[in-house]
């Protein structure tokens, strides 16, 4: 059994790497397998994540995880999981044309975005222009123009939740088969929030990277930001192949322990049902990684 991991980590953001450093210093034998696409790096500076008054860009909080998992002797090691079965007490992972044995395995592989035309995607993210998350960082857009595309799930709540913070905020209609509910016209309307019905056919930026939404009915609309909403599904296939229990958007169904439905298989940040946060995810790994530590079989040195 020299060749069994303890735990091996999917996906490396910032709970897949929070979860390798307090399994490091736990002195568990750890493998973590990123492919390189967390949200994370998308976010050019988050102001909500704690102990950084000043923000911090998401590439230099992923450096700064990485540089602290290698202070315990972790490392990320680039790739991709293909496939994850059960053999016995073990799980076994493909990668890389080979396979990988640990005694537990702990699923951080986030969400996976839906999509909607907006024009130079990762330029806009990295101006600012579009934004992913309400939550994250309303009040870094107070007094802007903010513009709203509305979701299935949440057709006017993203819209109220940001005329927090401005008083010009504007929802767009997503597609023709939505029809408003008048009692949501009527909150917007109480808010003091615009509604667009015409559907959105696409967002472009100005020369100054401001975005600028065209609908259906010939109109340009202008913004100094555009919060998208654009879906989401969690990246849970590998866990669901084992048996596991997923809720809406296929987001892993966890106990108090992070633990799915499945014995030793855990789950931690957007791929679990639940806020989607950096130090939601931190918090996950923290709960996780103690767990899997006091259930594994103690090493004595």
């Amino acid at each position: 059994m020299d060749n069994v991991y303890d735990t091996l980590i999917i996906g490396g953001g910032p709970g897949g790497l929070t979860a390798a450093v307090y399994l490091r210093r736990f002195r568990r034998e750890v493998m973590l397998v990123d492919k390189g696409n967390s949200r994370l790096d998308l976010i050019p500076v988050t102001h909500n994540f704690p102990g950084f008054p000043d923000g911090i860009r998401g590439l230099q909080l992923l450096d700064n995880l990485r540089c602290q998992l290698g202070r315990y002797g972790g490392a990320v090691t680039p790739g991709e999981v293909s496939g994850l079965r059960r053999e016995g007490d073990c799980f076994v992972a493909a990668f890389e044309g080979g396979e990988v044995r640990s005694r537990t395995v702990l699923i951080a592989t986030g969400i996976a975005d839906a999509g909607l035309p907006v024009e130079n995607w990762r330029e806009a993210v990295a101006a600012g222009a579009v934004r992913l998350c309400p939550v994250c960082d309303g009040f870094d857009v107070l007094d802007k123009r903010i513009a709203i595309v509305s979701s299935p799930e949440n057709p006017v709540s993203h819209a109220l939740f940001m005329r927090t913070f401005s008083a010009s905020v504007t929802l767009f209609e997503r597609d023709r088969e939505s029809a408003m509910p008048a009692e949501h016209q009527q909150q917007l309307r109480d808010a003091g929030v615009r509604y667009i019905a015409s559907p959105v056919l696409g967002v472009t930026m100005s020369h100054a990277m401001k975005p600028v939404i065209h609908t259906e009915d010939g109109e340009d609309h202008h913004a100094d930001v555009v919060y998208p909403m654009l879906g989401e599904s969690a990246r849970s296939d590998l866990a669901a192949g084992l048996g596991a229990a997923t809720a809406d958007c296929l987001a892993l169904e966890v106990d108090e322990y992070q633990c799915t439905t499945v014995a030793g298989l855990y789950a931690i940040g957007d791929v679990v049902k639940g806020l989607n946060q950096i130090s939601v995810a931190a918090g996950h790994a923290a709960i996780a990684a103690t767990h899997i530590h006091n259930t594994l079989p103690r090493r004595f040195r």
